[in-house]
């Protein structure tokens, strides 16, 4: 799996800045779940999901004049990447949130960076862990338990399967993000390695939907979950996936796995500012403790207080 260019290096502020979008755009994608479990079985919301985003991203390649890999090669990581970083793991946080506490699930599934960091290191020769890498993650991490309550935790040992399955969607999210390197290296765009992936995503589920959910058996949603449904499609997946393959292509998986420490800030910035929600001191705590494990993971700030410790001595 290595090979190509080096990625273990210090995102630059584009990427920064398109992983922060990255977090907005799948931290609504919980509050849309939370809508969409309520009234539908989960792997109709799954299926619903990725089916609506291949059709958007299949016609926007046709609009825009881009043309689909043909070969059976680009089709068999495609389908590979779907049942890895879609259609499983989607299953698994959806089925696990009908159980548990969405607090938990956020927790749980923001152990990914831990497991891309270790996969990362044992399957390529240019994501290896370093102190401050690993050190990073774990007060990352740390930060995210305390930004959504330690009450949380309370709930860990119960409902055991269902936590079991939010954090083998986190083992799956982190090989894939491994994983789908190869699509830079095959030199397929992220537009059309996003279009391949829901496609194949949605094929892989259509019969499972068909026959565990019977869809057709259901009542007709209300509007309210028909626009959480086009949410979920649109920007949680269409445009997040294009996000995530732009940024994987060139910051590799490690960096881009952050984006779960961010994606429960975004959820209480939103809630803050869109529903009109009170900040509590643990939730400035918990902002802080992952600002820190992000300062320590790009290292530059601390290069720097480390170039000033010998001038100031010489002083």
């Amino acid at each position: 799996m290595a090979g190509g260019t080096l990625m273990n290096h210090r995102m630059n502020r584009g990427e920064w800045l398109a992983l922060l979008l990255l977090s907005v755009l799948w931290g609504g994608s919980f509050f849309f779940a939370g809508v969409l479990i309520k009234t539908l079985p989960p792997f109709t919301i799954v299926f619903l999901r990725v089916a609506l985003a291949a059709v958007i991203l299949n016609a926007l390649v046709k609009a825009v004049g881009m043309k689909m890999p043909g070969g059976r090669p680009a089709w068999l990581a495609f389908f590979a990447m779907g049942l890895l970083n879609n259609a499983v793991p989607f299953c698994l946080v959806v089925w696990g949130q009908s159980h548990i506490a969405s607090g938990l699930a956020a927790i749980l599934n923001a152990t990914t960076p831990i497991s891309t960091v270790i996969m990362a290191h044992l399957l390529t020769d240019d994501e290896k862990m370093t102190g401050n890498r690993f050190l990073g993650v774990v007060i990352g991490l740390f930060g995210v338990v305390v930004l959504v309550g330690p009450d949380s935790l309370m709930g860990l040992g119960t409902n055991v399967l269902a936590q079991v399955a939010v954090l083998t969607a986190a083992v799956l999210y982190a090989f894939a993000g491994v994983y789908g390197r190869r699509f830079k290296l095959m030199g397929i765009d992220p537009i059309l390695t996003a279009t391949g992936q829901v496609t194949a995503s949605a094929i892989v589920l259509f019969p499972i939907v068909m026959l565990v959910d019977h869809p057709w058996t259901l009542a007709m949603p209300a509007l309210p979950v028909w626009e959480a449904i086009a949410g979920s499609a649109v920007l949680s997946t269409a445009l997040g996936y294009v996000l995530y393959f732009r940024i994987l292509a060139t910051a590799g998986a490690t960096n881009l796995l952050l984006v779960t420490f961010l994606i429960p800030v975004s959820a209480i910035i939103m809630g803050t500012f869109g529903l009109g929600e009170r900040l509590d001191v643990r939730h400035f705590a918990g902002l802080a403790f992952i600002g820190a494990g992000l300062v320590v993971i790009d290292g530059r700030l601390l290069a720097r207080i480390r170039r000033l410790r010998p001038a100031r001595r010489n002083w």
